[in-house]
């Protein structure tokens, strides 16, 4: 394909951290660009996804994604362009989405990538709210939370790709909805811009039990956690009797070394019957078109607003990675690798 670099820069896993990574857990390369094999594609990358869940991946033992091994090419989600086809499906030019590589060109299988058709919406969307993080708030909210109608819904990270796009959604259920979010910047986003009820800085405030107290007087019928921590220890003490929790992530013990202790939450949930779950997106890949059909329809209409943070330059991929846990994204942060 014209205009194809000479060479092909790619990340590596350098090394596992303890505690929070750092940037020499990362090493930048340059290799020949990969040859695709039949049914595969060679994508020029556009934008890379850096996400929390990968952190999971840089220890030595299982997750719910599998480890990365010192001196593997980092892995996270891509949309890009075909640059080389070895499959009669894509051709050259086509603009696709998938798993893929931190890298200028990845090589992907024609199998599992979706096939982008961007109208009006920009290319970083398809790594966010038309991506996986807009399918894990779509299942998680709607089939693992099971929100009704006049419920009050608590999200953490809300100012996050899944949770601001999880506040919404319970909105468009006629839900009261309150979010936890890390500066004033992005509180005055979820209630100005996304029709956040109400909104708590986890930053500034102290006491989250006064502050739910106060924003969420009527106490919590949902709670769809991105967080954990401390966050959660003032919402479970909140929750009402038949609550739904459904747990999607824990950034805020990713990089602890033990396990934490802190307030026992099995009381809580003793006293209200509430269900907790946890779940991974992947659970319900079989229906991913359909909910991605969907959150489109909402985008075009304007009832889902979106927002992507996206650091230039496929050198910076580790500073937009290690920028999540300081919370300096507001909704999904992506790399532009290429224009």
């Amino acid at each position: 394909m014209s205009g194809m670099r000479e060479t092909n820069r790619q990340w590596r896993f350098a090394k596992r951290p303890q505690g929070t990574p750092t940037s020499d857990c990362f090493e930048l390369g340059e290799r020949d660009p990969p040859t695709p094999a039949a049914g595969e594609l060679l994508v020029r990358v556009r934008y890379l996804s850096v996400d929390p869940y990968m952190r999971g991946r840089m220890r030595d033992r299982e997750s719910y994604a599998a480890p990365w091994e010192v001196g593997d090419v980092l892995q996270g989600r891509v949309v890009g362009e075909v640059a080389e086809s070895e499959d009669e499906a894509y051709a050259e030019g086509d603009l696709v989405a998938g798993m893929g590589t931190w890298a200028d060109y990845s090589v992907v299988d024609a199998d599992g990538v979706t096939r982008v058709t961007p109208g009006e919406t920009a290319l970083p969307a398809y790594l966010g709210v038309l991506g996986m993080p807009g399918r894990a708030a779509y299942f998680g909210l709607l089939e693992v939370a099971d929100p009704r109608a006049g419920d009050t819904v608590v999200v953490s990270g809300a100012a996050g790709a899944v949770g601001s796009t999880v506040g919404q959604l319970a909105k468009l259920n006629g839900c009261r909805v309150v979010g936890f979010a890390g500066t004033d910047e992005k509180t005055s986003w979820l209630t100005d811009e996304l029709g956040f009820d109400a909104a708590i800085n986890y930053e500034s405030t102290e006491d989250y039990r006064a502050a739910l107290a106060d924003r969420a007087p009527d106490g919590v019928d949902v709670y769809f956690d991105n967080v954990g921590g401390p966050i959660s220890d003032a919402v479970f003490a909140t929750l009402n009797v038949d609550a739904r929790v459904a747990v999607c992530g824990q950034i805020a013990h990713y990089n602890d070394e033990g396990v934490p202790t802190g307030p026992r939450k099995l009381p809580a949930v003793l006293g209200t019957r509430a269900t907790v779950r946890g779940f991974l997106v992947g659970d319900f890949e079989p229906r991913f078109d359909a909910a991605t059909e969907r959150l489109e329809r909402w985008v075009d209409s304007g009832e889902l607003r979106h927002r992507e943070t996206v650091v230039e330059g496929l050198e910076n991929a580790p500073d937009a990675f290690l920028g999540l846990f300081s919370g300096d994204n507001v909704g999904k942060q992506v790399v532009e690798v290429s224009a």
